[in-house]
């Protein structure tokens, strides 16, 4: 096996997929920049990511709370014991 000749081609193939990625982060920006809303998403996505927490807080102090406790405690023994 000719090492210098596996060493070029392997060569080639990196300058190759940089080359290609280079090109795809400039039609990606060039994209966005057109677009002119570059952090509408992520804004967009915290709200909703907060949104859910709160809302996931609330449902697990009403789970937990004492009156949904009773209930579910009296629903898994009475499906225990019949």
């Amino acid at each position: 096996m000719d090492f210098a000749r596996y060493h070029r081609r392997d060569a080639a193939r990196r300058e190759l997929m940089r080359r290609r990625i280079r090109w795809t982060l400039r039609q990606a920006t060039k994209e966005m920049r057109e677009r002119g809303d570059l952090g509408m998403a992520t804004a967009e996505y915290a709200v909703a990511l907060l949104a859910a927490v709160g809302l996931a807080t609330v449902l697990y102090k009403v789970v937990t709370g004492g009156a949904v406790r009773a209930a579910l405690q009296a629903a898994v023994m009475k499906a225990l014991h019949g």
